[in-house]
């Protein structure tokens, strides 16, 4: 069985070392697509090869591989590979070393193996915000890859998978090389390392992805997949057939680089390219807050209570219908009232003092909750502020849009005056708020 460890060897949570193993028989089972596909490797790397359960099954469906290469931090799991390799038969050289994915030299690793190569695993299924709450020192070098706002960063942007840095680095180190990558990863983490590479013009000669069972050989509720990506000189493709199961032989369908986007379904947005537009300057996430105990209400015999079950008597003008994730997918009215107490990020929410003396009161009342909140967006700013408001959150109409639910749907919502109509059709559920609403799109 293979595991995954990447933190420093100081937190004993499986958790902390984004702990799944991997069945003999899903590895087999990957080695054997592989296999199907006509790539037959000369080197074999694992950079995380826990005691080695995909190398062993590589060792038994690529008899001709010279060179199989595993490598872990734990030196506990490094010695238990040794171990079962020394009774391996294999004409291949076989090699297991303890190593630090952060610190090792891939790029001199690499020059030093015979093409085809084969990068195979299952990469840490842990975010970097995780590692950071668990005080792991094991995380890649902080940069900003991406080019990201200061804002957008801070606000989510830069919270990522290890495995997604990760699959970043194993796709450079073939880039302009004959090799394939084929792990085990989240499907959202597949799609933007392949809309990474596209984007960059990496030398790809075929995608796929097929999708298999988290909880059957994990127990875990997780949308993953098989990543197969072959890199060859002369590769330029900007597609990925995705497929249902890891014993499907047609694909579901393909999606891939369009027009500087990624696009979920090539054949249909051909069927509606026409469509397309260049109005939109983008989407916004909605108002952040992180005391939902306190800015958030419900109405119970017609009295605003909080979090806390304390009665509120607030003005109105500070007080706008919430939307959550949870409310659009079930295509229901607003069930909650937010406490907006700016009106734009650069609002300094002490003019409540003047303009809604029972809200200001009220918040400085709850100031030693709010001054815990420990997000860096609120350092250097005015006390009791939030993020995410601007003058778009007070628009007369708007869409919402829920990225945590998959089903797409055509809906009509009714505002308050008359009725208003917005279709849609989108690859997520969408919903129009009410007037004067303020959008939250957070997690519920």
């Amino acid at each position: 069985m293979e595991k995954q460890r990447y933190l420093v060897l100081t937190h004993p949570s499986k958790t902390a070392f984004g702990d799944f193993q991997t069945p003999l028989e899903l590895a087999r089972a990957v080695c054997g697509l592989i296999a199907q596909t006509g790539f037959d490797p000369a080197s074999i790397l694992e950079p995380t090869c826990g005691i080695g359960t995909f190398l062993q099954a590589a060792l038994e469906t690529f008899p001709n591989a010279r060179r199989v290469l595993g490598f872990e931090l734990n030196p506990h799991y490094v010695s238990q590979a040794q171990h079962v390799y020394a009774k391996i038969r294999s004409q291949a050289r076989v090699e297991i070393h303890q190593a630090n994915f952060f610190l090792t030299d891939w790029q001199a690793l690499i020059a030093t193996l015979s093409e085809p190569m084969l990068v195979i695993g299952n990469p840490p299924w842990v975010t970097n915000s995780a590692l950071s709450t668990l005080n792991s020192a094991n995380t890649p070098v902080k940069a900003n890859l991406d080019h990201l706002r200061g804002i957008d960063a801070l606000t989510g942007k830069s919270n990522f998978d290890i495995s997604e840095w990760m699959l970043r680095k194993n796709l450079e180190w073939l880039d302009g090389k004959h090799g394939m990558l084929a792990v085990l990863c989240k499907t959202t983490v597949a799609r933007k390392v392949l809309a990474y590479a596209w984007q960059r013009g990496m030398r790809i000669a075929s995608a796929s992805l097929y999708h298999f069972d988290s909880r059957a050989y994990f127990g875990v509720a997780v949308d993953a997949c098989l990543l197969l990506v072959h890199s060859h000189p002369a590769g330029n493709s900007q597609q990925c057939a995705v497929f249902s199961t890891l014993q499907t032989h047609y694909p579901a369908r393909v999606f891939g680089w369009q027009d500087g986007v990624i696009v979920a379904d090539l054949a249909l947005y051909q069927k509606w390219r026409a469509l397309f537009g260049t109005g939109l300057k983008g989407w916004r996430s909605g108002i952040k807050h992180d005391s939902s105990q306190l800015f958030e209400l419900r109405v119970e015999h017609g009295k605003l209570i909080n979090g806390l079950g304390e009665v509120v008597d607030l003005e109105p003008d500070v007080l706008f219908p919430l939307l959550k994730s949870s409310d659009l997918a079930a295509r229901r009215q607003p069930r909650l009232w937010m406490v907006v107490p700016q009106q734009t990020m650069s609002d300094d929410p002490s003019r409540l003092q003047v303009d809604a003396p029972k809200t200001w009161h009220y918040l400085t009342t709850h100031a030693d909750l709010l001054d815990k909140r420990k997000s860096s967006i609120y350092k250097n700013r005015p006390r009791f502020s939030i993020f995410g408001v601007g003058s778009y959150s007070f628009a007369p109409w708007k869409i919402a849009i829920s990225g945590l639910y998959k089903n797409s749907n055509l809906l009509g919502y009714h505002l308050t005056k008359g009725v208003r109509w917005f279709l849609m059709i989108l690859a997520i559920s969408f919903r129009a708020t009410l007037k004067r609403s303020a959008i939250s799109c957070t997690n519920s």
